[in-house]
């Protein structure tokens, strides 16, 4: 069964960006036209990568499946695929928690400075708190401040056993640039992660830090279309140590409220220019990725 699972989800693993675009535009012939759209956004699931400022409302509670592919690296083959499986309840206002399993697979060969693996794991579990600071409807802006933590028994990049720790700080912020039409979001985000693995016992200390934008227009009553741009630097320890890469990310992001009960946003970045430190290559596909594609599928239940 576990070898069946496998090779079904490397087969979508070699799915192209070509194909993400074909899936949209199947997903648009089949949304709805007649169903409404409330007026105004709701931010909280329209983004790919990022988060809006929106929470939902007391007393919801969504189960959700969010599916994040991450392809190529300086060489060989890299392709690593992880699946979370979360619920998300609003027990007061502006305030949400939201609960998850992870599984990853990674089908790695050949790559500088990592193991050959092709392997499918439990990774880990993580908890997200999210807290609504202003309400845009009633403030210049939208702002929410998110922090979700992480433990992990499967590192994210190598695929190597070991205890991995981290917590992922997001501050968020959107607007209205066109009363129910157009909406821009701001994310400011820190990454601080520590790791230690199994086989070599050795420890590493490491930090991210980033800014992203995301732009979407309406362009149904239920499907939105954008982008986002997200840059990252990352660092040697928690503290923003030794300056080890960075890199940007550009790509589409498509939104699709399928009924009133169910949502489904598809995204894909590429790496449109990168450094690693100490290099004058145009992409950092040291510390980095090619290519990351999501997909997030939600029910409100």
């Amino acid at each position: 069964m576990a070898n069946t699972v496998e090779a079904v989800v490397v087969f979508v693993m070699r799915i192209g960006a070509h194909t993400i675009w074909t899936a949209i535009a199947c997903t648009l012939t089949l949304v709805p036209i007649c169903a409404s759209a409330e007026e105004g956004f709701d931010t909280e699931h329209i983004f790919g990568f990022m988060i809006g400022s929106d929470v939902g409302n007391p007393g919801e509670r969504e189960f959700q499946t969010q599916t994040t592919g991450r392809f190529g690296k300086s060489g060989g083959t890299y392709r690593a695929l992880s699946q979370e499986v979360e619920i998300e309840i609003v027990p007061l206002p502006n305030f949400r928690i939201e609960v998850g399993a992870n599984a990853t697979l990674h089908d790695i060969t050949g790559v500088p400075d990592i193991d050959d693996r092709r392997q499918f794991n439990f990774q880990g579990l993580s908890l997200d708190l999210r807290y609504r600071l202003l309400d845009r409807e009633r403030a210049p802006f939208g702002m929410t401040i998110a922090a979700e933590t992480h433990g992990d028994r499967i590192d994210e990049v190598s695929g190597a056993k070991g205890r991995m720790y981290g917590t992922d700080f997001t501050l968020a912020f959107d607007r209205e640039l066109i009363p129910n039409f157009a909406i821009g979001a701001l994310n400011l985000i820190y990454q601080p992660e520590w790791t230690r693995f199994e086989v070599s016992g050795l420890s590493e200390k490491s930090s991210t830090i980033g800014a992203a934008f995301a732009g979407m227009v309406r362009v149904s009553p239920n499907v939105l279309l954008g982008g986002e741009i997200r840059y990252f630097r990352q660092y040697e320890g928690i503290g923003l140590g030794a300056f080890s890469g960075q890199a940007l990310f550009v790509g589409p992001t498509a939104y699709f409220q399928l009924s009133e009960q169910s949502r489904l946003t598809l995204s894909w970045s590429m790496q449109a220019w990168g450094r690693p430190a100490g290099s004058g290559a145009n992409l950092d596909l040291v510390n980095f990725e090619r290519h990351q594609a999501r997909l997030v599928f939600g029910i409100n239940f």
